[in-house]
């Protein structure tokens, strides 16, 4: 289906009207990266290298997508990922656990979202919450016991963060709070992008830059740049503190950031459901292979023992098939849904996971593969020197 003024084909498109629709350091903020960009270009390009093996007869005329995930039945591989502050449109978090609620699938709500827990479990119960390291251990179990009585089923606890700002391309300009300075320093900016002002005048409100997640329920809630204050000065958790916090926690527990096997296979041991192989796409520590490099060497390492996921790059159906083939049992989308909601809200995150879900089943038609749970790595053809052997 052509793209029209409703609908956009592909991820390429949503972001080009992403870019059209946002004001300029709102746009860049999405593409965020880390220094020169390496890894975050890595994490995309590296899924070109990988061709598929595909057959041309007897192939199947249904195909199964559903699978589950951290205990969680979903209608494909693919759960939306955490991601923080999402001022692109008034509905933020609202919107896309909604839209994710549609397409049966689960919504991970960020420590650093904009919207309440309480309020986006009320949208999509399939529900996984995921936190930082912030404060010491009781304030963190205390923020994952407020998740869960939001319901959530599971927690995701992400462990790659070095507090890297610069970027060789700038970064964007992000207000402490939308007071008079930040909104004249941004009129220029949203001046020229009437439709984004038009969205959030309708809706009654500025973008608000509070993470309401990082306190009590009833607490004054921080800004973003006060809740990061706190992060930077909090101690780095160590494994024997992950091991406490998935035992205080009992249900589905995720570590995500892992890129190496002996990580994996420590999370492995301290009873992690499971991991994500991530690189936080790419807006962290630069010069770090794309996820889908680290992949086979993580999954050889822990084999069944663990859910193994994969985040950064993810761009169509058939990225998440080559994903699955090198051993993922599913994906987390992050860009490409913020891309779909800065295009058109709640009906673009819902494109967005269409299309992708339409390229999963379109791959699987080539490849001659009835459902997802039958993709090896023999449907891919991974060219030399493209994976990591690691022998940690």
């Amino acid at each position: 289906m052509a793209s029209t003024r409703d609908w956009f084909e592909t991820v390429a498109e949503a972001q080009r009207r992403a870019k059209k629709r946002l004001p300029k350091g709102v746009y860049l903020a999405l593409v965020a990266g880390a220094e020169a960009g390496v890894t975050m270009d890595d994490n995309v390009a590296a899924f070109s290298e990988l061709r598929f093996r595909p057959h041309i007869a007897d192939l199947p005329a249904e195909r199964s997508l559903a699978t589950t995930v951290m205990g969680q039945d979903v209608s494909m591989p693919v759960l939306i990922s955490p991601t923080g502050v999402q001022a692109v449109h008034p509905d933020g978090e609202l919107a896309v656990a909604r839209a994710a609620r549609d397409a049966g699938t689960v919504m991970a709500l960020s420590s650093f979202a904009s919207k309440p827990v309480e309020q986006v479990g009320k949208e999509n119960d399939k529900l996984l919450f995921q936190s930082y390291w912030v404060g010491t251990r009781e304030e963190v179990l205390a923020r994952a016991e407020r998740a869960r009585a939001a319901g959530a089923k599971g927690l995701i606890v992400t462990v790659d963060w070095v507090f890297g700002y610069r970027r060789d391309w700038g970064s964007p300009y992000i207000p402490e709070r939308i007071n008079l300075q930040a909104m004249m320093r941004y009129a220029p900016q949203v001046v020229h992008k009437p439709g984004y002002l038009w969205t959030w005048l309708r809706s009654g409100h500025l973008p608000d830059l509070g993470v309401p997640n990082l306190g009590a329920r009833e607490a004054a809630v921080p800004t973003f740049f006060g809740a990061y204050g706190q992060w930077m000065g909090s101690s780095q958790p160590t494994w024997e503190d992950l091991a406490w916090l998935r035992e205080q926690w009992g249900g589905p527990f995720m570590i995500k950031g892992i890129t190496r096997a002996d990580d994996a296979r420590r999370a492995v041991d301290i009873g992690a459901t499971a991991i994500s192989v991530s690189n936080h796409g790419g807006n962290n520590l630069d010069s770090t292979p794309a996820s889908i490099r680290n992949l086979p060497a993580v999954v050889d390492a822990v084999g069944d023992q663990i859910e193994v996921l994969l985040d950064g790059g993810i761009r169509r159906g058939s990225d998440v098939v080559k994903a699955l083939a090198l051993g993922a049992k599913a994906v987390m989308l992050g860009r490409a849904y913020l891309w779909g909601m800065a295009a058109g809200g709640q009906r673009g995150v819902t494109n967005v996971l269409e299309i992708v879900r339409q390229g999963i089943s379109e791959t699987l038609l080539g490849l001659g593969k009835a459902s997802v749970h039958d993709l090896d790595r023999d449907d891919v053809i991974v060219p030399a020197g493209f994976t990591l052997d690691d022998k940690a």
